[in-house]
């Protein structure tokens, strides 16, 4: 492996974090023996095809530093490749690197940890979903959540987690269930009144929601969950046990599981690592051992 690492960076992660993030994280890689260079890029385009370039001509790591917006974008350099990933996790929500258990917002330490896993072969083979040719690493999602992503996303106030907890609240004034055909990887066809469809590769999205409590990074599968027909009352019951990962006890909740899953919904947009990646219907594949993890 080669003693060069790429830092790829967004620098308005986390309302300016990520700039700030950049320097406690190489600092603390060069003072482990790594040469650091960074990538930046004009905009999300440019910064992608640097980072490919950099995973193409052999750099050791490639390490974003950001949120999961910045995780997703990396991914799409790495993933199917044997170049190992890493973390600098400093944004809003910071789901992946919850996940895989890596520090938050906290740069010296994810840069310390980083160059420990990749001194003593600390790196690991994770699953990614698949949707075309966009690789996610958390959660995709539709419905009512990701109506709110859409409302919170036009929203310029208020900041981080209590945007998207405001969202919800005025998307529940007019949110109706909408039919969803669920279709898995055995030809088993679901067709069911839906509040919202999750398919988890890994468990939370939003900030550490839960939603897909029991998905695990290495078994090849989805959890799907789906969230049946639910009044409004119903929803602002079972919502804040979403963070505790129960909400999937309640009976309007089912948990699927599979290796490929279509969704099929009128009006409803897919998000996935909290990026839009357009209107339904959409099918997703768990990729086995997609991307090599820098972890614990």
């Amino acid at each position: 492996m080669t003693s060069e690492i790429t830092l790829f960076v967004n620098p308005t992660a986390g309302r300016g974090r990520g700039a700030h993030a950049a320097q406690p994280a190489a600092s603390a890689l060069r003072a482990a023996g790594f040469a650091v260079r960074t990538v930046l890029g004009e905009d999300a385009a440019d910064a992608l095809a640097r980072a490919r370039a950099a995973v193409d001509e052999g750099t050791g790591a490639l390490v974003a530093v950001g949120g999961d917006g910045m995780a997703n974008l990396a991914l799409q350099a790495v993933a199917g490749t044997r170049t190992p990933f890493g973390l600098v996790a400093v944004g809003t929500g910071n789901d992946f690197a919850r996940t895989l258990g890596l520090p938050v917002r906290d740069p010296a330490a994810a840069g310390r940890l980083i160059a420990d896993a990749l001194k003593e072969g600390r790196v690991h083979d994770t699953d990614l979903g698949r949707v075309g040719d966009h690789w996610f690493g958390t959660v995709l999602a539709s419905g009512f959540d990701s109506r709110v992503n859409d409302r919170g996303n036009r929203m310029r106030w208020p900041a981080g987690r209590l945007k998207y907890d405001l969202a919800m609240l005025a998307e529940l004034a007019t949110f109706r269930p909408v039919p969803y055909r669920i279709t898995l990887d055995d030809g088993d066809v679901r067709e069911i009144e839906a509040t919202l469809v999750a398919v988890g590769n890994g468990s939370s999205y939003g900030g550490g929601m839960r939603i897909c409590p029991g998905a695990d990074l290495t078994d090849g599968l989805f959890d799907i969950t789906v969230v049946g027909d639910c009044s409004r009352t119903t929803l602002l019951r079972v919502f804040p046990s979403v963070y505790r990962g129960t909400h999937v006890d309640h009976p309007e909740v089912t948990v699927l599981r599979a290796a490929r899953v279509e969704i099929a919904a009128e009006d409803v947009t897919g998000y996935a690592d909290g990026e839009p990646l357009g209107p339904l219907p959409l099918s997703a594949r768990c990729v086995r051992g997609a991307v090599s993890v820098v972890g614990p």
